[in-house]
């Protein structure tokens, strides 16, 4: 009998409540025009991730987890 070799499944990421977090580091007290300077990315692609309709490259997460001091995976699953 052969063994088929198996690859891990690749984890399902829900963009809109990745948006959501993302949306809970910016707060009430920052505009998405500062937050997205903060992080290097356009004031409408930031609009566009906090809604959830898009998928966040490894620069930007990276970015983000750098300025907020939160983990890339907390920002992917909410998870600590």
């Amino acid at each position: 009998m052969s063994r088929k070799k198996t690859r891990p499944r690749a984890l399902d990421i829900d963009w809109h409540s990745v948006g959501k977090r993302i949306r809970e580091l910016r707060g009430f007290d920052m505009t998405q025009t500062d937050f997205a300077r903060k992080i290097g990315v356009s004031q409408a692609y930031l609009s566009m991730i906090e809604r959830g309709q898009g998928e966040i490259g490894p620069v930007v997460l990276l970015a983000l987890s750098q300025e907020f001091g939160k983990s890339i995976e907390w920002l992917l699953t909410g998870k600590e």
